[in-house]
C-alpha cells in the first residue's frame, strides 16, 4: 500500500511541477568566445575571484539562501556572465541591503550585482550595460482610482523598501507623496494590502511573484512610470575599469531567451517533495478536486501575469508600445545585431504642425489624431517591425534586418499614407520622418540621436519629407 502512495504521490508531484514551472535555461557555449583586449586577459588570468556584495532578501531576484547561497534571477544572471568570461564570484556576506551598499561603499567588495545606476551610486560605482530590464508599476487596492499622474496625488501615502532607486527618485519628484520605508519589497506590498499604504510602487516582477506566492488578489495595477524602468546592471568600483570591460562584453552575450527562461524558472511555484503518507494519503483521495484547483489557479495566474505584462508595455491612448518595450527591444536587437552582423534600423517620425491642432481644435481632437496615426503605423508595417509612442506626437519603428535603403523606403510609404489620408474634424495631417541604420558599436542613444536628427532636418527642409542621417 505505501509503495502504491509513493508511486501516485510522486506522480502527482511531477505532474503539478510539468503543468506550473519553466524549463531551466541552457548554456550556450558559442556565445563564450569573446575578444578580449590582452590586458584584459592578464587581468582574468591573474584574478583568483571577484568578491561581490548583493541585496540578501529580494526574492525573486536574489536572495541569499539557507545554505549561504546566491539564489535568484540576478544569481543566475551573473553566474552566466562569470562562466563566459572566466572569471569566479564569491559572495560577501551581508544580512541587509543597507550593510551591502556600505560594504561596497567601503570597498569590502569589488562589484555589486544588479541594481540600477542612479547619480548617489555614480559617486563610487561604474556600470554594465543593463542585465535585465524590469518595468516599475503603481500598485494599488482594487478600490483605487487609476493613477494617471503620481503629482496629482495628495495625502496619500507610499511604501518603499529602504534604500532603493525608487525612493530616492520618489523623494525628488514626487514630495507630495508620505513616504513610509520597509525593510523589505514583500513587507511594502503587504501594507498597500493591509490598507496601511495607499500605493507602493515594485517592479513587474516582484508584483508578479508577491500577488502568486501570497494570494494578494486585492491588488491591482493602477499605473506606471516608464520612466522609472530597472536596468539593472552590475555595479564595479570607480578604480575597476578593466574588470568592468570584462562584465560589460560578458553580459553582451546574454540573449533575451536566456533572459526570459531564467526569469521564467526564478519566478515559478515552487512545490515541497518531502513525503509524508498520511498527508499524501489525503491528498490522493482529494485528487481530483486538487488538480482542478491546480488547472484553475495556473489558468488565473497565467491571465494575469498576461494582463500585467501587456499593461505595462502598452501606451493607453494608442495601443502601441511604450517607451518600456521600446528601450527593451532595442537592447535586444543591438544585440542580435552584434552577434549575426545584421543590420536594423529606425524611423522616427514626429506630426507636423500638432501644437496648432490642440489649441484649435482641443486635446480631445489632438488624441483622435494621435490614435488614427497610431493605426495607420501598425497597419502598415510588417508583422516583425516595433511600433512605439516614443512622446506626446512622436512616434518610433524599430526595424529588424532592413537596411537604409529599405527604411527610407518604408518611411516614404507611410509619409505618403499620412498625406493622403482624411482625418476626422482636422481632415488633413502630415509628418517628418527620420531614418537612421545601426552601426557598429552604436548603443540605442547613438541611432536614435541619428534618428532625431534627421527628424529635425526633415523638420527644417519645410516638413512632412524624409531624411536620413
Amino acid at each position: 500500500m505505501k509503495s502504491i502512495i509513493v508511486f501516485l504521490w510522486f506522480f502527482v508531484v511531477f505532474f503539478i511541477e510539468s503543468t506550473l514551472t519553466t524549463p531551466v535555461y541552457g548554456n550556450n557555449p558559442a556565445l563564450s568566445t569573446i575578444d578580449f583586449t590582452p590586458e584584459e586577459r592578464s587581468y582574468i588570468e591573474k584574478t583568483s575571484s571577484i568578491k561581490m556584495c548583493i541585496d540578501p532578501d529580494w526574492t525573486p531576484f536574489e536572495i541569499i539562501n539557507n545554505k549561504g547561497e546566491h539564489e535568484g534571477i540576478a544569481a543566475d544572471l551573473i553566474q552566466l556572465v562569470a562562466q563566459r568570461v572566466g572569471l569566479k564570484i564569491e559572495l560577501y556576506p551581508v544580512k541587509t541591503w543597507e550593510e551591502s551598499l556600505s560594504a561596497s561603499k567601503s570597498k569590502q567588495c569589488q562589484i555589486m550585482s544588479f541594481l540600477n545606476q542612479t547619480p548617489a551610486r555614480d559617486q563610487w560605482l561604474i556600470f554594465t550595460d543593463p542585465v535585465f530590464f524590469d518595468p516599475n508599476i503603481i500598485i494599488t487596492r482594487e478600490e483605487h482610482s487609476f493613477i494617471g499622474d503620481l503629482k496629482g496625488l495628495k495625502n496619500e501615502s507610499v511604501a518603499l523598501p529602504r534604500g532603493t532607486m525608487v525612493e530616492e527618485r520618489i523623494r525628488r519628484d514626487y514630495p507630495n507623496l508620505k513616504v513610509i520605508l520597509t525593510k523589505s519589497e514583500s513587507e511594502a506590498i503587504a501594507l498597500v494590502s493591509e490598507k496601511k499604504a495607499s500605493l507602493t510602487i515594485r517592479s513587474l516582477i516582484i508584483a508578479a511573484y508577491s500577488i502568486k506566492k501570497e494570494g494578494l488578489f486585492n491588488l491591482k495595477i493602477s499605473g506606471q512610470i516608464p520612466e522609472y524602468t530597472n536596468q539593472l546592471r552590475i555595479g564595479i568600483l570607480k578604480e575597476e575599469t578593466i574588470l568592468r570591460n570584462i562584465l560589460d562584453k560578458g553580459v553582451k552575450t546574454i540573449t533575451p531567451q536566456e533572459r526570459e527562461a531564467i526569469s521564467n524558472k526564478n519566478v515559478s511555484i515552487n512545490i515541497q517533495q518531502g513525503i509524508n503518507y498520511s498527508l499524501a494519503l489525503k491528498a490522493l483521495m482529494g485528487g481530483s478536486l486538487l488538480l482542478g484547483l491546480v488547472f484553475y489557479w495556473n489558468r488565473k495566474l497565467s491571465t494575469l501575469n498576461k494582463k500585467l505584462e501587456l499593461l505595462s508595455i502598452t501606451d493607453r491612448l494608442t495601443g502601441l508600445f511604450n517607451r518600456i518595450k521600446i528601450d527593451s527591444t532595442f537592447q535586444e536587437q543591438i544585440a542580435h545585431s552584434q552577434r549575426s552582423r545584421k543590420f536594423f534600423s529606425v524611423i522616427l517620425l514626429d506630426i507636423d504642425h500638432f501644437k496648432s491642432v490642440n489649441d484649435t481644435y482641443g486635446h480631445q481632437t489632438g488624441d483622435i489624431v494621435l490614435t488614427e496615426v497610431a493605426h495607420i503605423l501598425q497597419n502598415n508595417t510588417r508583422k516583425t517591425d516595433i511600433v512605439g509612442r516614443w512622446g506626446g506626437e512622436e512616434f518610433i519603428i524599430i526595424c529588424p534586418n532592413t537596411n537604409s535603403k529599405q527604411a527610407i523606403s518604408l518611411a516614404e510609404s507611410l509619409r505618403r499614407l499620412l498625406q493622403a489620408h482624411e482625418f476626422p474634424i482636422t481632415k488633413s495631417q502630415t509628418a517628418s520622418f527620420g531614418v537612421a541604420t545601426y552601426q557598429k558599436e552604436d548603443q540605442s542613444k547613438d541611432i536614435v540621436g541619428r534618428a532625431d536628427t534627421a527628424l529635425y532636418l526633415a523638420k527644417n527642409k519645410g516638413r512632412n519629407c524624409v531624411e536620413f542621417q
